[in-house]
């Protein structure tokens, strides 16, 4: 286990570091943590990984489901080191086949996210990846999608928390669903 700083793990720090506040970016208003700038990291990026994956690899998680796009960064490196598989979680119109989808609101629209109809087994754990936590829609619908079709959501990982939720920025934040 690392030495904690001031009883902070001194990755967490690094990866706060190497992620890129954009202030109004998409629109006036929005602080955009952009994570292309940690992938410029190899170190802190792998770091990254770890926390997760020390997190999950006890925990019988048989699948990690990661939401488009930026869950897919984060999803395969970790479902590889638990040894789970991985499920993308895609926007409409980009799975061929039979899919099942689950529709959800935005702060700025509605969206969608489809899975393969028999991706996921009935009563597997499964953990939902995104890189963060911004209203909370998306992740919800993805744990919606994954219970319809029998799915234990054990937890959602996100790497950046967004202030609203928890008061200051948190990274590597656990969110459990309700």
């Amino acid at each position: 286990m690392l030495e904690e700083e001031n009883g902070v793990d001194p990755r967490l720090q690094a990866i706060s570091a190497a992620i890129r506040v954009v202030p109004d970016f998409p629109k006036q208003g929005i602080m955009f943590n952009d994570i292309t700038t940690l992938l410029l990291h190899p170190k802190a990026f792998k770091d990254a990984v770890e926390i997760f994956v020390d997190r999950y690899k006890d925990m019988g998680i048989s699948a990690v489901a990661g939401i488009e796009a930026r869950g897919f960064i984060f999803g395969p490196p970790i479902a590889l080191a638990i040894g789970a598989k991985f499920l993308p979680l895609r926007k409409p119109r980009k799975l061929p086949g039979e899919v099942i989808s689950e529709a959800y609101e935005l702060e700025y629209g509605t969206d969608c996210l489809e899975m393969h109809v028999g991706a996921i087994e009935p009563q597997e754990r499964v953990i939902v990846v995104d890189d963060l936590v911004a209203t909370g829609g998306t992740l919800c619908a993805a744990m919606r999608l994954l219970e319809r079709a029998g799915a234990e959501v054990v937890e959602c990982a996100c790497l950046i928390g967004v202030p609203k939720f928890k008061g200051t920025i948190t990274f590597c934040q656990i969110w459990k669903p309700m």
